[in-house]
């Protein structure tokens, strides 16, 4: 547990120095006991102030208070994920909290708790000129993780349990896994259809 720990506090404080540029955020997916989770968002005051001047134009904020719920709107519409393949997940009790450097912290609540695969698709900061984003997975009796959301991946990750450890799943071997099923599903299709041809002539 003291290493859980320690190596939790050792990301969070290379994240802080990651999350002062203004294109360079970070999210952390973190469990706690009882298969609880929370979710935090780091990036400069700086990213969160630009994102919620374009998103917001038409209904500028003029209190602390109503920029807070702007933010919480703005990540709840732009952070998708998907555990074990389903999406039935809900963002509550958000805050957050002000400075050079902002942080933004939901509990997770529908996390299964034989978790074994992940999908996540950040796109809080994407008009953000060469944004990227570190995510780190922080599972329970499992290796700490980072994989960075960047243009490149269009700023989305698969990832599953491997080991011990979350392990990305290439877009190749994604693709030719589907490419796969749909030669089995043709196949199918086309036994089936001359079955019925060859039942059709008998009957004839």
């Amino acid at each position: 547990m003291k290493t859980y720990i320690l190596i939790a506090i050792l990301g969070l404080f290379s994240m802080a120095s990651f999350a002062h540029q203004t294109e360079a955020s970070s999210v952390v997916l973190a469990e706690k006991k009882n298969n609880v989770w929370v979710l935090q968002i780091s990036a400069s005051l700086t990213a969160f102030q630009q994102k919620v001047k374009t998103h917001f134009a038409d209904t500028p904020y003029k209190t602390p208070e109503e920029f807070q719920a702007m933010v919480l709107e703005h990540i709840r519409d732009n952070i998708h994920m998907h555990f074990n393949g389903h999406d039935h997940i809900v963002l509550k009790n958000g805050i957050v909290r002000l400075g050079h450097e902002t942080k933004v912290i939901f509990e997770v609540e529908g996390i299964p708790s034989d978790l074994n695969a992940i999908e996540v698709t950040n796109t809080v900061f994407k008009d953000i000129h060469k944004s990227k984003s570190m995510l780190v997975i922080l599972k329970k009796d499992s290796d700490k993780n980072q994989f960075i959301l960047d243009e490149g991946n269009q700023y989305s990750v698969s990832l599953a349990l491997k080991d011990d450890a979350f392990v990305e799943v290439k877009t190749s071997e994604a693709s030719i896994f589907s490419l796969m099923t749909l030669n089995i599903v043709f196949g199918i299709l086309v036994l089936g259809f001359n079955l019925k041809q060859v039942y059709k002539s008998k009957l004839n």
